[in-house]
């Protein structure tokens, strides 16, 4: 689908590590909606990689090991600024995230700097130990920031590409996603939402709550 007379105007970034039965579907999804993906194999040692479809829209970017999150989230980051996108969105691997909402997030950036998919957590599906986690880590970061953070951990986001330089993560797990709010709050970067729908699925979540809220609570008291 073309956007626009840019020939790399939006591009899409999927980190996966081990995605096996939801990747591929995810990818014929996406590609639907930007110009460039951008895959980053943060080590997997499965089927993830062989069921990735030939197509010239696909660039992708190997970790030799699994260094976590952020650091692929880094990885893809510093691809799609090199690229010189105009616009770059985040979604996870595993099919929690809809691409068919992808245009939404692109449209509420021509106001703000960042928009961040912001999940409903009275839905019951979600699980209880996510809703206390998101909980906690969105209220700390609303002191933290002065502003109203929805979802701190939302994967979901959309960027004006140009921004990312200025907020580029150095932690490697999920906490990057929190130190990158901090950020953009410093660099006084404006921050929407986007309301989305998740579909938690039965084969495990790879993000650990104690560690997640640990390495969080070391963003908070260093940023």
């Amino acid at each position: 689908m073309k956007h626009s007379e840019d020939q790399n105007s939006i591009t899409a970034i999927i980190p996966f590590f081990n995605e096996e039965l939801h990747l591929k579907n995810v990818i014929n999804k996406v590609l639907n909606f930007v110009d460039i993906l951008i895959l980053v194999n943060d080590g997997s040692n499965d089927n993830s990689v062989k069921n990735i479809p030939k197509n010239d829209k696909i660039i992708i970017l190997h970790h030799k090991f699994n260094k976590g999150k952020g650091a692929a989230l880094k990885t893809g980051f510093e691809k799609s600024v090199e690229n010189n996108s105009m616009y770059t969105i985040t979604l996870d691997a595993d099919s929690q995230h809809d691409p068919e909402i992808i245009p939404k997030f692109i449209e509420k950036l021509k106001k703000y700097d960042c928009v961040i998919g912001a999940r409903n957590f009275g839905d019951r599906s979600m699980p209880l130990h996510r809703k206390l986690s998101n909980y906690l880590t969105s209220k700390l970061l609303s002191i933290k920031t002065g502003h109203s953070i929805l979802d701190s951990q939302s994967g979901y986001r959309a960027f004006r590409t140009k921004i990312l330089d200025n907020i580029l993560p150095t932690y490697s797990g999920f906490e990057a996603e929190s130190e990158m709010i901090v950020k953009m709050a410093k660099k006084e970067y404006s921050i929407g939402y986007q309301t989305i729908t998740t579909v938690y699925h039965n084969d495990g979540s790879k993000m650990k709550t104690l560690p997640t809220i640990l390495g969080f609570v070391k963003v908070i008291l260093k940023a």
